[in-house]
């Protein structure tokens, strides 16, 4: 049995998570302090892709980094860098994919802390960075924990944007989601099934995180 589509799958979650993780904090803590109908544009804006299939966003990638584009094509010409059908080509789609669960977990979390806390830490003279990372990220951290652990889960798990823009190479592009299909295409159902057994059982895993954060977080509300 081949472990490269796990390894490949674990290695662009891994990456692609701590991509979203940035991002998601920040854009959650700068749209949460916009006015209201400024936030509600960028959040349906940002959250957009939770709600497209899948295919759709690959498409939209393909429009943005496929050889023939603007980008890609500079990219290759200028760099040599090849934008598409490579197994990074995926860490696009799962970034993508991924990062609405992180963003709206993450301001949500923002947008419970309480503003008596900044106030009084402004009052004693301190800066809005040491604010931010000294009290308001470990008093959100359950949200932002879960926030990453969810993100992490839909980037290994992505298939739609990912088969569009990397394809499926043995050896190469193949992940989890990906080998799964082709093994089930060519009848191979044995080990389709071991691969979707093993899917399962991480995702299990990720889940029980979850709910062990949740159980935590409200533990110490209490």
């Amino acid at each position: 049995m081949d472990l490269y589509p796990l390894y490949n799958a674990l290695r662009i979650a891994a990456i692609s998570c701590v991509i979203v993780f940035f991002l998601g904090i920040f854009f959650a803590h700068w749209v949460a302090k916009l006015p209201r109908v400024l936030k509600g544009i960028l959040d349906v804006v940002l959250t957009l892709p939770l709600v497209l299939p899948p295919t759709v966003v690959g498409y939209f990638l393909l429009l943005a980094f496929g050889p023939n584009r603007a980008f890609g094509a500079w990219m290759m010409s200028a760099f040599h860098i090849r934008l598409t059908m490579v197994w990074y080509s995926a860490i696009f789609a799962s970034v993508v994919v991924a990062f609405p669960l992180m963003y709206r977990t993450a301001r949500g979390t923002f947008e419970s802390f309480d503003p008596t806390l900044r106030a009084s830490a402004q009052t004693l003279g301190l800066s809005n960075s040491f604010i931010f990372w000294r009290i308001q990220m470990p008093y959100c951290r359950q949200g932002i924990l879960a926030g990453t652990v969810l993100a992490f889960a839909r980037a290994l798990g992505e298939y739609g944007a990912t088969s569009m823009i990397a394809g499926y190479t043995p050896g190469r592009t193949a992940t989890i989601s990906t080998t799964v299909y082709q093994l089930w295409r060519t009848n191979n159902d044995a080990l389709a099934f071991k691969w979707v057994l093993i899917n399962v059982a991480i995702s299990f895993v990720v889940l029980m995180t979850v709910n062990l954060l949740e159980k935590r977080d409200r533990r110490e509300a209490r």
